[in-house]
């Protein structure tokens, strides 16, 4: 027996939303997803989190010499982004050294969300 898939009309809307992280020490991705996790982890607990069905998409690192900054990519449900989205600026600390986390922007797809927030500004 085949399991069946649901139709579109009766799947979750996603939204893409858009980072960026600024920080005095190089932080890698595992690092990335650990503070954002604790921080959601901190505001709405485990059934709140369970609700935004987030998920990391992709991370870019742009390391100079002067500063370490990562772009990144999340995916939320389009009814919590607003809650994902109040999460990022709380962000100031990680292993005793300031970071900076700020939403580049939102989108509908992840295509749209490289093209206008990743590469187009950097």
């Amino acid at each position: 027996m085949k399991l069946k898939i649901l139709p579109p009309h009766l799947r979750n809307k996603k939204r893409y939303l858009a980072f960026e992280v600024i920080s005095e020490t190089s932080i890698n991705r595992d690092d990335v997803i650990s503070i954002i996790w604790g921080a959601l982890w901190d505001m709405y607990g485990s059934c709140g989190i369970s609700q935004f069905d987030l998920w990391v998409i992709k991370i870019w690192n742009y390391d100079t010499s002067k500063k370490h900054v990562m772009k990144g990519i999340l995916r939320c449900r389009r009814e919590e982004v607003h809650s994902v989205r109040s999460i990022i600026p709380t962000i100031t600390r990680f292993k005793g050294s300031r970071v900076v986390f700020h939403t580049l922007g939102i989108s509908g797809s992840i295509h749209s969300a490289i093209k206008k927030f990743i590469y187009d500004k950097h």
